[in-house]
């Protein structure tokens, strides 16, 4: 019996995707529960990819109030979330980068008891544990709390989905939690991700891009070489190989090329600049969330590491190459046209932000023509057409 995973009793319900449900699960509760409390800690991509689970928390019950509880990256998105009422903002100390004391994660609590939530649901990736968050909303006194634990949670969860996850199955992160918040019976036809683009945003990028000398109203590639992570970002003298490769032909077909990323991912762009001839601008520093995806949304492609944009182009039908390093399988582009492009290793997958094995490879050894071979699969049918064309499989693929 594998220590980290074990076998459990066969109780409860089996559920889709392999899944079990510990004990009886109360939906007249679930589905009279109006305030529900989402937990999503993590990054950006991580509360876009769980957008369709939060429609469908919304939708299965009328009149439902959805709030968000989230770190600052869900905190940001606030404005741009259309399935969640309002986002607090919190740093748990059992995430990277927390900073709440003890007082102040009690005081927390105090502050979700005081919004009387009738349900929670925790949503995780399955390397991470739910429980720390049940204890949360358990001492705020949330009757129903939904979450994957692989542990017995007894207590902390009403209702406890054995983690089928990896041994058992392995699927997109988006139909996890799809899968997640149909155990209580939450369920919706609308499986994209979503992102709200104001006009506001709209407006301040087309003025960025023209000052920038991109002209919105022509073609335009976005290029997004940064990442959180450094096990995810394909080295800049690549990304500059893969500028050289689309060079010509890009310039033969008036196509512009523009760079995004944070004030910090500046120098990382201006390397990848550096080594390349082919002509291209930069918005690095001067876009807020809203604007880089008015910027993306207006693009005909983006070329991006598996990071944060790539899923507010899944969520905007802007078409993605995505040059993906091996480190987790299940945040590829979920239902929008696209190509992931890697080279296998026999480390794959192995879920570290820094490289264990010190080479890189599944993202050194990926040939740069290649990627602007994939780009300019994309781009021969033409903008519009490619953003029009995907065919959405059950994982988004």
């Amino acid at each position: 019996m594998d220590r980290l995973n074990p076998a459990p009793p066969p109780v409860g319900g089996q559920l889709s995707h392999g899944q079990t449900l510990r004990g009886q699960c109360d939906m007249d509760a679930w589905q009279a529960a109006r305030r529900v409390l989402a937990v999503r800690l993590d990054n950006m991509g991580d509360v876009l990819m769980t957008t369709p689970a939060l429609r469908a928390l919304r939708q299965s019950t009328p009149g439902r109030h959805i709030t968000l509880l989230a770190g600052s990256a869900g905190k940001a998105l606030q404005p741009h979330l259309e399935d969640a009422d309002e986002v607090l903002q919190a740093r748990p100390p059992w995430l990277p980068g927390g900073t709440l004391l003890p007082d102040e994660l009690l005081a927390l609590a105090e502050t979700l008891r005081q919004e009387h939530f009738d349900a929670a649901v925790i949503f995780t990736v399955y390397s991470q544990s739910a429980l720390p968050a049940a204890l949360l909303c358990w001492l705020a006194h949330i009757p129903l709390r939904l979450a994957y634990s692989r542990e017995n949670p007894y207590h902390l969860l009403s209702d406890w989905i054995i983690d089928p996850e990896p041994h058992e199955v392995l699927r997109h992160e988006v139909r996890r939690q799809l899968d997640l918040v149909e155990a209580v019976g939450a369920r919706t036809e609308d499986t994209h991700l979503s992102f709200h683009i104001r006009d506001d945003d709209r407006m301040r990028a087309d003025t960025l891009l023209r000052s920038a000398g991109i002209d919105p109203a022509q073609p335009y590639i976005v290029v997004h070489p940064g990442a959180s992570a450094p096990s995810r970002r394909y080295p800049p003298e690549l990304y500059a190989a893969v500028l050289e490769h689309l060079g010509e032909p890009a310039d033969e077909d008036g196509l512009q090329i523009v760079f995004t990323g944070s004030t910090d991912e500046s120098e990382t762009i201006r390397d990848v600049r550096r080594q390349t001839s082919t002509g291209s601008a930069t918005l690095a520093g001067v876009l807020d969330l809203g604007g880089l995806a008015a910027v993306i949304d207006g693009a005909a492609l983006l070329i991006a590491n598996n990071t944060g944009p790539v899923h507010i182009a899944s969520a905007l039908g802007t078409p993605v190459v995505d040059v993906y390093a091996l480190t987790n399988p299940q945040h590829a582009p979920w239902q929008v046209e696209h190509r992931v492009l890697y080279e296998d290793v026999p480390c794959r997958w192995c879920y570290r932000s820094v490289c264990p094995q010190h080479h890189h490879a599944c993202l050194r050894l990926l040939d740069p023509a290649r990627v602007a071979a994939a780009a300019r699969e994309l781009l021969d049918g033409g903008a519009d057409s490619a953003r029009t064309s995907a065919t959405p499989t059950a994982d988004g693929h």
